[in-house]
């Protein structure tokens, strides 16, 4: 059986770092982040625990690509790309249905 996967965007209480992420359990790996199950990572350094974008993908090796698009593209397009779904930057987390 084939998984399907996420690319997410988190970021901190004052919206001003951006951290982009993959994953096939998206619920989990919020959780983690949430909760600082790495403690030495880059979202526990920064506090970014919010989530606000994420989009689903049939494979992940769909999600991997796209998350490397946006990785290497410019601030500005990150924030657009939220602001087009989450224009309020709301933490979507309570909102995944997986």
């Amino acid at each position: 059986m084939f998984k399907g996967g996420y690319v997410y965007i988190l970021t901190n209480r004052y919206d001003a770092i951006l951290y982009t992420g993959v994953t096939s359990e998206l619920r989990n790996r919020i959780w983690q982040h949430k909760n600082n199950y790495y403690p030495d990572s880059f979202t526990s350094k920064y506090k970014c625990y919010k989530l606000v974008f994420y989009i689903f993908f049939e494979s992940i090796e769909e999600a991997i690509a796209e998350e490397k698009r946006i990785k290497a593209g410019k601030r500005q397009n990150k924030i657009d790309l939220i602001n087009e779904s989450n224009p309020q930057w709301k933490d979507l987390y309570d909102l995944i249905e997986e």
